[in-house]
């Protein structure tokens, strides 16, 4: 008998298109000239477009941090590049109308005494409302505060372009 054998739950990931998170791909670079050239150029004409981008710099390396696209692709091609990878789970949302946004998504967040990481915007084709992409310490919790607060969440089928 194998394992799941006439099971009636399907067997399918909690990562898919449908998931609300997001996902970053962090990679170590040397800190040379042309290194980040050298992976962004591995996304051409592969269909694939970056859709955030976020650099740490230090002495030695940097560290650069990616939304693609096509997520499942983009690690793929990461990994092809021999590049060593961390795959991490973001909550991405639309900023809200008003003069201040980011104070409001703070303040939702705060009330849950949840922590923002790190944040960067997203690049879209969609024409859709500017958006960010966080990292928090309590990622399922931060999803649930903010869609109970009204804020449009985004997921990986957001990131594609809008004639896919």
């Amino acid at each position: 008998m194998s394992i799941g054998e006439g099971a009636s739950t399907e067997f399918t990931t909690a990562r898919g298109r449908d998931y609300p998170a997001i996902r970053q791909f962090t990679v170590f670079l040397e800190n040379r000239v042309g290194q980040l050239l050298e992976v962004v150029r591995r996304f051409e004409g592969t269909g694939i477009r970056i859709v955030a981008l976020s650099i740490n710099d230090s002495a030695e390396c940097a560290f650069v941090r990616f939304l693609v696209s096509h997520p499942e692709r983009g690690r793929e091609i990461l990994e092809r590049a021999g590049l060593a990878i961390i795959e991490s789970d973001l909550v991405a949302l639309e900023l809200p109308s008003g003069n201040q946004p980011l104070l409001q998504v703070c303040n939702a967040l705060l009330q849950a005494e949840i922590n923002i990481v790190q944040a960067y915007p997203i690049l879209t084709n969609t024409g859709a409302r500017p958006a960010v992409a966080i990292m928090v310490d309590n990622t399922d919790l931060a999803l649930d505060v903010l869609a109970k607060k009204g804020f449009t969440l985004l997921s990986e089928g957001d990131l594609l372009d809008a004639t896919e």
